[in-house]
């Protein structure tokens, strides 16, 4: 499988290529794809600058009814689309179907506010009247992640076309394939460099499509090391960016919590879908000291049937990580806390493989490791979950608090009123209640975090006006 730039509303070839490899099977090599130079990036930064001013001078409403339409027959081509994108992530089908389905249906989402920018603020009355319209910022760069390339990119692509600006899209470079043949359609239907895709080594095409001076937003979703160098490459533009970084997220059970089988699936699934490769995942759990067994007990019989194998193999129901450095980390943080006095239960088993074909890992609790060890402080982006006992719910709250980051939390609880409590203490971007990571995110609503995990908002009616700048014209009365 070979791929192309989409380019000024064509597909370009490239001289040089790259090997996109099957995390599921060491070795074997998935397709190829295009490796853009410098030049290509610059001509896909010159498309989308000759393009924005028509683009910008539709009307919203106008760019979402052709965003929309853009999409058509897209959903026909899920089936092909999942197998290639669960054969060079790793995750299993239906998670690769769920990626698919986010990034149509966040398409169809920031249609329904995009109409409001057709609307003015005004503010009438003496001495002035003024109006307050929010205008296209120009050439926007989007760079996402591997985990869930489409979902993601659709957080913040269709949110940015439709306030008018035209887009760069720069795909991760180990998931290119199933974000080009699903963006394909989509540009090519769009009036050309309206959407352009780079695909390539990083330090190839970043420096131009984050640094060239007409990129007027960078959004990036990925490690907090890797939006720092974002941030860098930004700085002498003063370009703006919007950074969705990583989570080393804390769900506490409070005591009053109801447990029963429902409730710990969608705790397993909120920990471990993905292998754990999800930034809003849980990372730290925190119960207490008095349902501490039955917490663990209760996710041990979760834990039990995870069969462990190739992404589009019957039955298996979790992945390999991404990356074997990847999995060589989780495993070091693993042994790392098993070393210190924790201990260490896998769950599952193996299907289809002895384990060291690709990059496997049964799913793991470590119970109650010392809170400095970096299973604790550190993101591990992966299956193996510290759980961590409290005595009082202050104490719970200290501790989820006491991190670098800031981008989900949850609260378990019986008592709504009493889980608002306790979640209006935890400083994070989003709170859930008895859920928590990407199935329960409300996409109506602003998504991003607090410290070290990003900058800005994506998705909602924030997510759209974070693509615009804010225009007053104000009239002596």
């Amino acid at each position: 499988m070979e791929m192309t730039l989409l380019i000024n509303g064509e597909e370009r070839t490239c001289a040089g290529s790259f090997e996109v490899h099957d995390p599921a099977r060491e070795g074997e090599i998935v397709g190829q794809a295009a490796a853009a130079s410098a030049a290509d990036a610059e001509d896909a930064v010159g498309a989308a600058q000759a393009a924005w001013p028509a683009w910008a001078a539709l009307s919203a409403t106008e760019r979402a009814q052709l965003a929309l339409k853009a999409l058509d027959g897209l959903d026909a081509d899920t089936g092909e689309i999942a197998e290639i994108l669960s054969r060079e992530n790793g995750k299993v089908r239906f998670e690769a179907e769920l990626d698919l389905q986010g990034f149509l249906g966040r398409f169809h989402q920031a249609a329904a506010f995009a109409p409001a920018l057709d609307e003015p603020g005004r503010i009438d009355g003496p001495p002035f009247a003024t109006t307050i319209e929010h205008v296209p910022a120009g050439v926007v760069t989007i760079i996402v992640p591997f985990n869930w390339p489409l979902a993601i990119l659709a957080a913040s692509l269709p949110y940015a076309l439709m306030a008018g600006n035209t887009v760069v899209v720069k795909p991760p470079p180990t998931t290119p394939l199933s974000m080009v043949r699903t963006l394909r359609q989509v540009a090519l239907a769009l009036p050309p460099g309206v959407l352009n895709v780079v695909t390539g080594a990083d330090e190839v095409v970043g420096p131009v499509v984050v640094g060239d001076p007409r990129v007027k937003h960078v959004c990036f979703t990925g490690s907090v090391g890797a939006g720092r160098r974002i941030m860098a490459m930004a700085t002498p533009n003063l370009t703006r960016v919007t950074l969705e970084l990583g989570g080393n997220d804390p769900a506490i059970v409070l005591g009053d919590a109801v447990l029963d089988e429902a409730a710990l699936g969608r705790l397993a699934s909120a920990t471990f879908m993905t292998t754990g490769q999800v930034c809003m995942a849980v990372k730290r759990l925190y119960v207490p000291r008095r349902r501490f067994d039955e917490v663990v007990s209760g996710l041990r019989t979760v834990l039990a049937g995870t069969r462990v194998g190739c992404g589009l193999d019957p039955g298996v129901t979790m992945g390999p990580l991404h990356t074997r450095r990847q999995r060589d980390f989780v495993v070091e943080l693993r042994d790392e806390a098993r070393n210190a006095g924790a201990e260490v239960t896998e769950f599952g088993e193996y299907a289809g493989t002895d384990g060291h074909d690709g990059h496997y890992l049964l799913p793991a609790l470590v119970l109650d490791p010392p809170r400095d060890t970096r299973i604790v402080t550190e993101e591990q982006f992966g299956p193996v979950l510290p759980v961590l006992p409290y005595d009082d719910e202050a104490e719970a709250v200290a501790q989820a608090n006491d991190t670098w980051s800031g981008l989900c939390s949850s609260v378990w609880s019986g008592d709504t009123e009493h889980a608002m409590a306790v979640a209006k203490q935890l400083r994070t971007g989003v709170t859930f209640f008895n859920n928590h990571s990407a199935t329960a995110v409300d996409e109506r609503a602003p998504f991003g975090g607090f410290n070290q995990s990003g900058l800005g908002r994506e998705l909602g009616m924030e997510g759209l006006l974070e693509f615009t700048e804010t225009h007053v014209l104000s009239v002596p009365s």
